[in-house]
């Protein structure tokens, strides 16, 4: 690598953050749902941090973003969703500490209306980093219980509670 290679700040998944060369960031759109019912927010923890997170991530090469959204949603929680409107966008450089990867991620989120409410049993949930699925009291949650933009989530589940 060229010493004068543009290199890129990004926000590290266990803490603090990473200087990346810029050519090693790999391009992520990804799908948010942000799920409520009865004043409680669905959301999962995270495997690896114990963090909360919204339930979604990834969307593959082809697959529009609804769709991707909806599948993260069925394979994180079991339940099915209507996506009802686009609520946020966050453009995030993120470095994976566990797998040494580094993306330029392009973060969607959407308000969502849950179609059924049975819960994965946790042994259940199909994700690698998703784990137990649960309806939280919004009143009850604090920024810094979630894996990131705490803040932000907390607002846009706030402004429809």
């Amino acid at each position: 690598m060229p010493a004068d290679a543009p290199m890129i700040e990004c926000r590290a998944f266990l803490g603090g953050t990473r200087i990346i060369p810029r050519e090693r960031l790999i391009l992520r759109p990804s799908a948010y749902g942000l799920i409520t019912h009865q004043g409680r927010a669905l959301l999962v923890t995270n495997r690896n941090t114990g963090k909360l997170a919204l339930p979604g991530g990834g969307v593959e090469v082809g697959e529009r973003l609804v769709e991707g959204l909806q599948r993260e949603i069925r394979e994180e929680t079991g339940i099915a969703v209507r996506v009802e409107h686009f609520a946020h966008f966050i453009e995030d450089f993120f470095y994976y500490d566990p797998l040494d990867e580094a993306f330029h991620g392009l973060l969607f989120f959407y308000h969502c209306l849950p179609l059924t409410f049975d819960l994965l049993p946790d042994d259940q949930v199909d994700d690698d980093e998703a784990a137990c699925p649960r309806w939280f009291p919004i009143a009850a949650l604090n920024p810094e219980a979630f894996q990131s933009f705490g803040r932000e989530l907390l607002a846009l589940f706030r402004a429809v509670d």
